[in-house]
């Protein structure tokens, strides 16, 4: 079964979404992130994404608090992500519960500390961040776009020991029209040892189903399930049923 990881991003200590990365179209879902946690745990959900968009904006580790909350008021697995630049920010993120983190920008503009955390701390706990637009790695929350190629820049970590990748397709994240299910395929097709995390559009349960038979191992969603397309009963049957 794909691992179903729901989202929880953070702005100013509460559960929001944007769409596209546009900080302009924000949406506020829950003033209490961990109460938000503790209702997905109790679907049989395991893993939690936890993004720090403050963070990402200011370049540095910001909502500690609630991934500190969230990990001592639940027992789900946490990955957390958004503005990870340091030694000092990976430790903050550790002691305040993540199980992993995830590095995106960083990856980007200075492989060496991003190698480094994985030699530290081992391909387990660090997952890759390669967010992209029109197959073009995009950094800084997604307020910069680069020249690099998605699959290329993917390939080359794998070789350095990368294990586990999450991939936002951002011309669909927040839209609720559908992941990119040919992008996964693809890079499955060149990358196929690599754990492909596929991130943005999953508008309902047949999306996330369609993932599934398409053999990509993990999925994150979130937009779907604050606006109701996505309910607690629809991932507590999906768990039972693919058990």
């Amino acid at each position: 079964m794909i691992e179903l990881v729901p989202a929880i991003d953070i702005i100013d200590g509460k559960c929001v979404r944007l769409s596209q990365g546009d900080y302009a179209q924000k949406t506020v879902y829950s003033a209490q992130p961990e109460e938000m946690a503790k209702l997905f745990e109790g679907s049989g959900v395991k893993r939690l994404h936890v993004v720090d968009l403050d963070g990402a904006k200011s370049k540095h580790i910001v909502n500690y608090k609630v991934l500190e909350r969230i990990a001592t008021q639940t027992n789900l697995v946490i990955d957390f992500g958004g503005g990870l630049k340091s030694d000092d920010d990976l430790r903050i993120a550790f002691e305040s519960g993540a199980a992993m983190v995830t590095g995106g920008s960083i990856a980007v503009k200075e492989p060496e500390t991003f190698l480094s955390w994985i030699n530290r701390y081992g391909a387990d706990k660090i997952i890759l961040g390669a967010d992209a637009k029109d197959k073009k790695i995009a950094v800084s929350g997604w307020l910069e776009n680069s020249d690099l190629e998605l699959i290329p820049f993917v390939e080359e970590y794998l070789k350095l020991g990368v294990k586990k990748c999450i991939t936002t397709d951002i011309s669909k994240d927040g839209m609720l029209k559908g992941p990119s299910i040919e992008l996964y395929k693809e890079m499955q097709q060149v990358l196929p040892e690599l754990y492909i995390i596929a991130s943005g559009g999953v508008a309902s349960m047949a999306d996330i189903e369609a993932l599934d038979e398409a053999n990509i191992p993990a999925v994150i969603f979130g937009k779907a399930f604050y606006e109701g397309r996505i309910t607690i009963k629809d991932i507590e049957n999906y768990i039972i049923a693919n058990k």
